[in-house]
């Protein structure tokens, strides 16, 4: 299996929705600017009036990390960052065509995707608590060690492949211009998560096959 949940996390969580993708034979060049402006563009409209702490599928993240012991504040979910980042600065960062398609993306739906270069993960990923002897590998280059009862992605040889559930992925599996591989992981708590998650992945699993036509997506099971 891909990707999965540890029982006590189900347990725990039990509002949690996840959807899951499954690319293979992406490509660093795809002109995604048309797809990532329109996306841009409604996740800039949903902020207009307010900030991102306003829509349910923030505060439903920050209720989320509060229970694990978390400052909201403090440590945000990926999708309120760059929803933070494009009301202070009107843009989002520009990384590379298949990364940045995947911030609009969730910044769109204000709900937080993961993409992992699969070719770096050892067999699949569990989401779990941490023990506190897994490796953690920033984009800086520094080597951390998760929290023991942090929750993380961890891999079959106790590698970290992201901290604090959807804060902070790690720089090892992070997409590059050599990824060919992607594990796509998109995860909401709020009141509607199950029917926006499942229209974040149509609407990410259309832009992908218009975007690069030769890639195989398919969906995986969480």
């Amino acid at each position: 299996m891909l990707f999965s949940y540890s029982q006590s996390l189900r347990d725990d969580f039990p509002e949690l929705s996840t959807g899951v993708l499954h690319v293979q034979s992406i490509s660093s060049v795809a002109d995604v600017t048309e797809t990532a402006a329109r996306l841009t563009t409604l996740a800039t409209r949903r902020i207009a009036a307010g900030t991102e702490a306003d829509l349910p599928e923030i505060q439903a993240w920050r209720h989320i990390f509060s229970r694990m012991g978390l400052k909201p504040t403090q440590y945000r979910c990926a999708s309120e960052s760059l929803l933070r980042r494009l009301r202070k600065e009107g843009s989002l960062p520009l990384v590379l065509p298949f990364v940045d398609l995947c911030n609009a993306t969730s910044a769109a739906f204000a709900i937080p995707i993961a993409a992992f270069d699969l070719d770096r993960i050892a067999g699949g990923l569990v989401v779990r608590r941490a023990t506190g002897t897994e490796r953690y590998d920033t984009f800086s280059g520094e080597v951390e060690h998760p929290e023991t009862g942090e929750v993380i992605f961890a891999d079959d040889e106790s590698r970290a492949h992201a901290r604090r559930w959807t804060n902070r992925q790690s720089g090892y599996s992070a997409v590059s211009g050599e990824t060919r591989n992607v594990l796509i992981v998109a995860e909401a708590v709020h009141g509607t998560a199950e029917h926006d998650v499942g229209r974040l992945i149509a609407s990410l699993n259309e832009s992908i096959q218009k975007l690069w036509p030769a890639a195989l997506v398919r969906k995986a099971l969480a």
